[in-house]
C-alpha cells in the first residue's frame, strides 16, 4: 500500500552534508539571511512559579543542580569536559518569585545559542515555553528530574522541522533526537543521559507512553502538550502561565505551529503513518491520503 501520494525529492541529509563526525547537522550557515531573534536569550525572568519540594529546574533561593562525577551532590547529567563547573549554583533573584530556572551551565548556554541561531523565532519561543511548562508540571506530578537534560530536550525537540531535514525521509522527531544526540556526544555527556534526551524527543508526539517513562521523558511531553494542545491548561496558576507567555510570546501560535508542521513533513508523508501528523497533512495538503492500518494488514502478502 502506498502511504501518502505526495512525491518527495530527497535532498542531502544533514549528516551527509556534515560528515559522520559532524557535531551538529545544521548551523547558522543553513540560515544566512535570518535576522536575529527579538529579545535576549535571558529575557525570561530568573524564576517563575511556587517554590517546589523537588528539583527539576525548580528552585527557591540558592540551589545546586546535582551533577554526575561530584561525590557530594550525586547527580545524573554528567560532566561534559572543558572548563564547565561540575556543580551548577543557581542564585536567587529576590525580584522574581521562586521557581523555574534555566540551568546556568555551559551546556545550557550552548544549547540556547544553537537553537536561536539555527531555527525560527516561532520554534525558539515554543521550545522555551515547553521547558518552563514542563518544569512547572513537575510540581503537580511530584517528579524530580535533571533540569539540564529537560532543557536540552525541550530546545531540540522541534529542530527536525527545519528545512535542512525536509529530505531526510525520517520522522522529524527522530531527526530532532539525532541532532541532540550528536550535540551531547560532542560534549562528552554520559550515554544514559543522552539516551534520556533522545527518547524524550523521539516520543514527544506519541501519547500514552512518555508518562510511564523517566521524568525527563514524561515532562517534555507534558510541556509540549501544555503549549500546543492545552492539555492540563488549568493545572498551572494563571500568573505563572502569563509570566511564561510574556517572556516568550505566542502570537497566532495555533496557525503558525500548524504551518510549521505542514512545511516540515509535507515532503515525507510516509512518516505520518500511525501518528498524529497525518491529521496535519489531511487538513492542509490537497491530495494527501493517510495510511490505513486495517488496509495495510488486509493487503499484506500473507495468505491469511
Amino acid at each position: 500500500m502506498r502511504i501518502g501520494l505526495i512525491r518527495t525529492t530527497r535532498r542531502p541529509t544533514p549528516e551527509r552534508r556534515g560528515g559522520r563526525n559532524a557535531t551538529s547537522g545544521f548551523s547558522r550557515t543553513d540560515f544566512p539571511d535570518r535576522a536575529p531573534l527579538s529579545g535576549a536569550a535571558s529575557a525570561f525572568p530568573p524564576t517563575v512559579g511556587p517554590a517546589p519540594a523537588t528539583p527539576c529546574g525548580l528552585y527557591g533561593g540558592t540551589a545546586v543542580a546535582r551533577r554526575s562525577g561530584d561525590p557530594e551532590t550525586g547527580g545524573v547529567a554528567g560532566g561534559t569536559g572543558g572548563p564547565r563547573d561540575q556543580v551548577i549554583v543557581l542564585k536567587d533573584d529576590s525580584s522574581a518569585p521562586a521557581g523555574v530556572r534555566v540551568p546556568d551551565s555551559r551546556l545550557a548556554r550552548e544549547t540556547t545559542e544553537l537553537v536561536r541561531d539555527s531555527t525560527s523565532e516561532l520554534i525558539y519561543h515554543h521550545s522555551r515555553r515547553v521547558y518552563f511548562f514542563g518544569s512547572l508540571q513537575a510540581i503537580n506530578r511530584g517528579l524530580s528530574c535533571d533540569p539540564e537534560l529537560l532543557y536540552v530536550a525541550a530546545m531540540f525537540h522541534d529542530l527536525g522541522l527545519s528545512e535542512p531535514f525536509h529530505g531526510s525521509g525520517r520522522r522529524f522527531e527522530v531527526d530532532s533526537a539525532d541532532e541532540a544526540r550528536r550535540f551531547l556526544r560532542a560534549r562528552q555527556v554520559p550515554d544514559d543521559s543522552i539516551r534520556r534526551v533522545w527518547t524524550a524527543i523521539a516520543l514527544h508526539t506519541t501519547p500514552g507512553i512518555p508518562e510511564f517513562m523517566e521524568p525527563e521523558v514524561a515532562l517534555l511531553t507534558a510541556g509540549v502538550e501544555y503549549d500546543v494542545l492545552g492539555i492540563g491548561y488549568h493545572d498551572l496558576d494563571e500568573a505563572d502561565r502569563a509570566a511564561v507567555v510574556a517572556a516568550h510570546p505566542r502570537p497566532a501560535f495555533k496557525q503558525r505551529i500548524l504551518a510549521a508542521f505542514t512545511d516540515g513533513i509535507r515532503s515525507k508523508p510516509q512518516t505520518t503513518f500511525g501518528n498524529v501528523k497525518a491529521d496535519v497533512l489531511a487538513h492542509y495538503v490537497p491530495g494527501f491520503e493517510r495510511g490505513d492500518f486495517v488496509r495495510t494488514i488486509l493487503d499484506s502478502p500473507w495468505a491469511e
